[in-house]
């Protein structure tokens, strides 16, 4: 049982949701096999494989723009999983951050239907409530002063980056140029490609649109000597997530906060995987003890649904009408959810249960480290973290983890990473610590060879 579905039933958020829970608690493990091989019942091709039809439709059909695990998934609830023949997972990647409250959370699930019964959408050439309501949350519980919804953290950025430079245009003589760092992540947009300091994502791209300076990570002497006359902003994740959950130094954002300062430049913190609670805090700049001048949000904020915003302090409010828009971003149904989960992680203090059960896996994953040499660092903060290691194995344990009902994110070729749903508890952080031991005594890969010379 997860700390999150006690909390959810103590609390009795309502009626339905209790009774889905107790229902959901009752259930054994066996039932829940059957009901997953019931639920895809109605799939089944006169007896075929399954999971090779929907294997061989995606090959046919779906542009080839990633390598999956072999893996159908048909169901999901908590922090938990189901394949095509009723086999059960333990969920460590959520979604790669963004399942808050687990899978098919009744907050999430109520909030749908009942916003789905009264609006759904409409043109934001119209007020409509949740979405007020929604930015009024975001901006009285974080240190910004305006929001913008929009429908993902690609287009949260791509919005961040147009007030930057509009702030550019009307205050900084039209400077326009934003550096980000090497090993960043910020979508996959064009402009975002180029934001995203990862040469190889940019490569078959180019020429890629300007305005762009990728320079190191946790090295502010970079971004000083990147600085110029042309720079409107600077923009970094506090920490690191698809670069490897790469944390810096304490000082470092505190030293980035004083040169945007002293240069009268914007700071933009990308917390798509940061925010809502995944490091412990509600933001991930609450960690380092540095307010942004804008903030990006998404992931998290729908635990599961697709919702993104922009969020920036007063100064930073230079967009007049026509500047900006978005058709779905803010509809009612996606505000209602993200209203009902971040009410949810503040009302039930989600962060601070992060910053436990985080602190929990970090020393678990610590006596891994002691006993496997080929473990060089654990590093993260809350429930993003990282094991890193001294070759190139990370795929082959996180498939092995795979067979025995794990599931990982092979975050490159060296570090595996875990981002699970915020309300797993010690239970489910011992279960998964116990299959990844067993998975790295039986995986071997052989160790790079020494460099004897140049």
């Amino acid at each position: 049982m997860t700390w999150e579905r006690e909390q959810t039933q103590t609390a009795a958020v309502s009626e339905t949701a209790a009774v889905f829970v107790g229902r959901v608690r009752l259930r054994s493990q066996d039932q829940r096999s059957l009901d997953a091989k019931a639920s895809i019942a109605g799939h089944e091709n006169e007896g075929e494989n399954t999971m090779t039809n929907w294997m061989e439709l995606e090959q046919k059909y779906y542009f080839h723009i990633i390598n999956r695990m072999p893996l159908v998934i048909v169901r999901g609830q908590d922090s938990r999983v189901w394949d095509e023949d009723g086999k059960q997972y333990l969920d460590f990647v959520a979604g790669w951050a963004v399942l808050t409250l687990g899978h098919c959370s009744p907050i999430v699930v109520e909030a749908l239907k009942e916003q789905a019964e009264k609006l759904i959408l409409c043109s934001n050439q119209f007020y409509n409530i949740p979405q007020l309501e929604l930015v009024q949350m975001l901006v009285e519980n974080s240190c910004l002063d305006k929001a913008f919804l929009s429908n993902s953290g690609a287009e949260a950025n791509e919005g961040a980056i147009k007030l930057a430079r509009k702030y550019g245009k009307v205050h900084l003589n039209g400077a326009y140029e934003v550096i980000t760092t090497l090993k960043s992540f910020h979508g996959r947009t064009l402009a975002m490609v180029a934001a995203t300091g990862k040469p190889a994502y940019q490569e078959s791209f180019k020429p890629l649109p300007a305005g762009f300076i990728n320079v190191e990570y946790n090295n502010i002497e970079a971004l000083k000597t990147a600085t110029t006359d042309r720079t409107c902003a600077i923009m970094l994740e506090p920490v690191q997530g698809e670069g490897g959950v790469n944390v810096p130094d304490l000082d470092y954002l505190k030293q980035v906060r004083a040169w945007c300062d002293e240069r009268g430049i914007l700071l933009i913190f990308d917390e798509v995987q940061t925010g809502v609670g995944r490091l412990g805090t509600l933001w991930g700049y609450q960690q380092f003890g540095v307010e942004p001048d804008i903030m990006t949000v998404a992931k998290g904020l729908g635990s599961g649904v697709p919702i993104g915003a922009f969020l920036g302090k007063e100064k930073t409010a230079v967009f007049t009408p026509g500047d900006h828009g978005s058709t779905y971003g803010g509809n009612a149904l996606m505000s209602a959810v993200g209203k009902a989960v971040l009410s949810h992680v503040l009302e039930k203090d989600i962060p601070g249960h992060v910053a436990k059960i985080g602190a929990y896996m970090t020393s678990k994953l610590e006596e891994l480290n002691a006993k496997d040499p080929r473990i060089i660092e654990v590093r993260g903060r809350g429930l993003l973290q990282a094991i890193e290691f001294d070759r190139e194995m990370s795929d082959a344990v996180v498939r092995n983890c795979l067979s025995k009902g794990l599931l990982l994110n092979a975050v490159k070729p060296t570090a595996i990473r875990f981002m699970p749903p915020l309300t797993i508890g010690e239970a489910e952080v011992d279960e998964a610590i116990a299959i990844l031991s067993r998975a790295l005594d039986e995986t071997t890969v052989e160790a790079p060879e020494a460099q004897t010379g140049p």
